[in-house]
C-alpha cells in the first residue's frame, strides 16, 4: 500500500495548528505555485510527466540574501502497484498540487511566528517522485507512463531556485519533514556543493531520521521496504557515494549510515517514539 506515514500526518497536523492560530490574528496567508515547466525538457518530471513545482516567497529587508528549501514530505512508492496509486495524487503529479499553499511554521512571514526566518527567502518544494529525489530511470513503461525521475526533478528545481538569486546566498538552509527531512539529509552535502564556497549551508531534518530496525513482530520491514524503493527508482547511483563505496545500497536510505559522513552542518530533530517505525 502506499505509505503516508505519521511523521508526514504529525508534520501537517502542526502546520494546520499554526495556520488556525495566525488565521485567528489575522495573519495567514497562502502563496501561488511555480511550475519549473524547462524542467520537462530534462526529463525532471513526477511520476506522471507533468512538471516538478515549487512555492516562493521573496525575502525582504536584512534576509533578502538568505534561503530557507523546505522540502515536502509524504513517504515513498516501493513498486508499480503503488506508484500508479500515487500517480494521480499531489504526491505523484504537480496538476492535482493545490495552486495556493498555506505558509507557516518556518516559512511564516511575520516575525511573531517565525523570528529566525520570517524574511529570508523562504521556499516550499512540492514532492512527487515517491523516492525522496533520488530516483533516475530513462526508460517509461507506456503500459504505466511511470516516470522515475526524482533526482531530475533535485537538480532542476535548485537550477531555478539558484536562477532566482539564491547563486548570490548569504546564508541558506536544506529542511524537511518525514520524506522531505531524509531528503535533508540524502542532498546535504549535495545541497551545499551547488552553491557558492562563500555561502554559509546548514541542514535540518525535522522526523527524517528513520532507522534501520525490526518492526514489533521481529520483521525487517523498512529494510525491505528500502531496498524496494531504490530498486524501483534507480536510486542507488544518486546515493551518497561516502555510504555506498562501503554498503549495499540499500543500507543507504538509513542516516545512521550516512549522518556520520555527512561533512555540512546537519540539525536533527527526531521524536523518541515513532509510531509509523513501531
Amino acid at each position: 500500500m502506499m505509505v503516508v506515514d505519521t511523521k508526514t500526518k504529525r508534520c501537517l497536523y502542526l502546520q494546520l495548528v499554526c495556520l488556525l492560530l495566525s488565521t485567528l490574528k489575522g495573519e495567514g496567508f497562502y502563496m501561488g505555485i511555480t511550475y519549473v515547466q524547462n524542467a520537462v525538457a530534462k526529463g525532471a518530471v513526477c511520476l506522471d510527466g507533468s512538471p516538478p513545482a515549487y512555492h516562493l516567497d521573496k525575502g525582504f529587508g536584512t534576509g533578502i540574501n538568505n534561503w530557507l528549501v523546505q522540502i515536502e514530505g509524504g513517504g515513498w512508492c516501493n513498486n508499480v502497484t503503488t506508484c500508479l496509486v500515487r500517480k494521480n495524487t499531489r504526491l505523484g503529479s504537480s496538476k492535482q498540487m493545490v495552486k495556493q499553499l498555506a505558509f507557516s511554521g518556518i516559512l511564516h512571514k511575520e516575525e511573531t511566528f517565525n523570528p529566525d526566518f520570517y524574511n529570508w527567502n523562504r521556499v516550499k518544494v512540492r514532492y512527487c517522485d515517491g523516492s525522496s529525489f533520488t530516483g533516475d530511470v530513462e526508460a517509461v513503461n507506456p503500459a504505466t507512463n511511470l516516470h522515475f525521475r526524482g533526482a531530475r526533478i533535485w537538480t532542476a528545481v535548485i537550477e531555478d531556485l539558484l536562477e532566482k538569486g539564491m547563486k548570490t546566498a548569504k546564508n541558506a538552509l536544506l529542511s524537511g519533514c518525514s520524506a522531505g527531512g531524509l531528503t535533508s539529509i540524502l542532498h546535504c552535502d549535495g545541497f551545499r556543493a551547488l552553491l557558492p564556497t562563500t555561502t554559509k549551508v546548514k541542514c535540518l531534518s525535522d522526523a527524517g531520521y528513520f532507522i534501520n530496525a525490526k518492526d514489533v513482530s521481529g520483521v525487517e520491514h523498512i529494510r525491505a521496504y528500502y531496498n524496494d524503493v531504490i530498486t524501483t527508482h534507480g536510486s542507488a547511483k544518486n546515493l551518497p557515494v561516502s555510504c555506498t563505496s562501503r554498503l549495499n545500497p540499500s543500507m543507504c536510505f538509513f542516516p545512521q549510515y550516512l549522518a556520520q559522513n555527512i561533512r555540512t552542518p546537519l540539525f536533527i530533530l527526531n521524536a523518541a517514539y515513532d509510531s509509523w517505525q513501531v
